[in-house]
């Protein structure tokens, strides 16, 4: 279907076209100078002294977990609302995962409160997200996870770029912040990923596990800096090839450009938006400026209102999706019922995500505000 107005429009510009081109004229395709490069440059950018390159965000989530501790029978508080790799993590590491509930509907992001009242002997980590690229604040997350010995791990594939209230980038509150690269994210090459940490011992061991814990990597031998390797880990193949990196590095390079012209392009979708009946949209105004803008959500009053106004904007060739609670997924259905989230469950239910890219022009915002208005 030829859509008015898609979901997303992701472009490669003439610059990151020529990154990967380049990259493959070098005959050199996997962990090699553009890997390094793209670590020192998002170190830089993120303010980390450590950032480890690897194969998605879905990846570094994974290898975070395993670099805080997480094992057999241990613990990872989940928010309900998010992605579902962020619930497979504490799985993959042999422990399970806890879903914790979101504050409301204009904030659908974790809430610290009911992350304290599931803490047990058994929590190891935090699994922190922030959702459609906008910041959760961590002061009192931070603090409490420091006060009970337990991890902070921020999710923040979708959030390249934002930045918390004190001006600090995301994913400097946490043990470490893992970043995507998926094709829909601020920084698009299809897949890849990165960790940035603070920590040396997190972010060697992150390091090691995602080349099969080996303890030198190709490039290594093939600059003469180490002969053979040994395997200390049940380690991963999952590593980042150099076209992706190359490319990851280029957008990196425009990125304040992109946020710009998103950021420009959700204010609109606000403005135009406040005050319609039966409507509520996420978030305050003056967190536009700081957020990353992966998806604009909305929220209209029941799920059968939501069902109806996606397919009347499908009618209309404006693309729309939502995020299902992780909880209602049949894999997770038994730990939602454990631990019921219904906050996050409603928003959910009567959320939908509207067009939102940065090629949209004034005219498509008013076209997509338009039809929304009168599907509702």
């Amino acid at each position: 279907m030829a859509w008015r107005l898609p979901l997303a429009d992701v472009r490669m510009s003439e610059p990151v076209i020529e990154a990967a081109m380049e990259a493959l004229r070098s005959n050199w395709l996997t962990m090699g100078p553009r890997t390094q490069a793209l670590e020192g440059d998002f170190a830089a950018a993120v303010e980390r002294p450590h950032a480890v390159a690897v194969s998605s965000g879905t990846a570094g989530i994974h290898l975070a977990c395993l670099a805080a501790g997480v094992g057999e029978g241990d613990e990872v508080i989940v928010p309900a609302v998010g992605f579902v790799a962020d619930a497979h993590a504490a799985h993959w590491c042999g422990g399970r995962t806890v879903f914790a509930d979101i504050s409301s509907e204009r904030r659908p992001l974790l809430e610290p409160e009911a992350v304290e009242a599931l803490i047990s002997d058994r929590t190891k980590a935090v699994l922190a997200i922030h959702m459609f690229g906008y910041p959760l604040e961590l002061a009192a997350l931070r603090a409490l996870c420091d006060d009970r010995g337990i991890a902070l791990i921020e999710d923040c594939c979708e959030s390249v770029g934002a930045t918390f209230a004190d001006g600090s980038p995301v994913g400097t509150a946490g043990q470490s912040g893992c970043f995507s690269f998926f094709a829909k994210t601020q920084l698009p090459v299809g897949e890849g990923g990165i960790v940035a940490t603070a920590d040396e011992e997190v972010a060697d061991r992150v390091r090691l596990l995602r080349s099969h814990a080996m303890t030198s990597v190709t490039w290594d031998r093939h600059r003469g800096h180490a002969e053979t390797y040994d395997i200390t880990d049940l380690g991963f193949n999952y590593r980042l090839d150099e076209p992706r990196a190359a490319m990851a590095a280029a957008h990196l390079r425009a990125l304040d450009d992109k946020l710009g012209k998103l950021r420009g392009t959700v204010a609109a979708y606000r403005a135009r938006l406040a005050g319609a009946d039966g409507l509520t949209v996420p978030f305050e105004d003056e967190e536009v400026g700081r957020a990353g803008h992966f998806a604009f959500p909305v929220v209209v009053s029941d799920r059968e209102t939501r069902d109806r106004v996606r397919a009347t904007l499908a009618e209309r060739g404006v693309q729309t999706t939502f995020y299902p609670a992780i909880t209602s997924l049949g894999l997770y259905e038994e730990a939602g019922r454990e631990h019921p989230c219904p906050r996050a469950e409603d928003f959910a239910e009567r959320h939908l995500a509207m067009p939102l890219s940065t090629s949209m022009s004034s005219d498509d915002v008013e076209l997509a505000c338009d039809e929304l208005i009168a599907a509702l």
